[in-house]
């Protein structure tokens, strides 16, 4: 079963990015369809945004706006998924004027 979670870091204050509104959507038919939504803990984590994932393009979308980046209020990250791997780990790193991603590892969880 594939699943999706991420880890917002705020590398500007050195800290997780906790209460940062997450939510996952997929593409079908050329609309989004929400598909799960959470808020990162204290450490920045959503350990499962979504569980059960088919092969598709999918987009998470942060409201980092609400936890106060006035000049990115919104980060989508769009990704094609292939539900034959078992998760997917989505991070973000935040400052004020910057933001950067990539796919991750679950080591943390070893």
């Amino acid at each position: 079963m594939t699943s999706l979670s991420t880890h917002v870091l705020d590398i500007a204050e050195g800290k997780p990015a906790a209460g940062v509104d997450v939510s996952l959507e997929v593409l079908v038919d050329g609309e989004w369809h929400p598909v799960g939504e959470a808020t990162t803990d204290a450490n920045g984590r959503v350990s499962e945004l979504a569980t059960g994932l088919v092969s598709g393009m999918y987009r998470v979308v942060f409201g980092t706006g609400d936890y106060g980046n006035t000049f990115f209020p919104g980060v989508h990250v769009v990704m094609t998924l292939d539900d034959a791997e078992d998760h997917y780990h989505v991070p973000l790193l935040l400052s004020p004027f910057g933001y950067t991603t990539y796919r991750g590892e679950l080591s943390w969880q070893s």
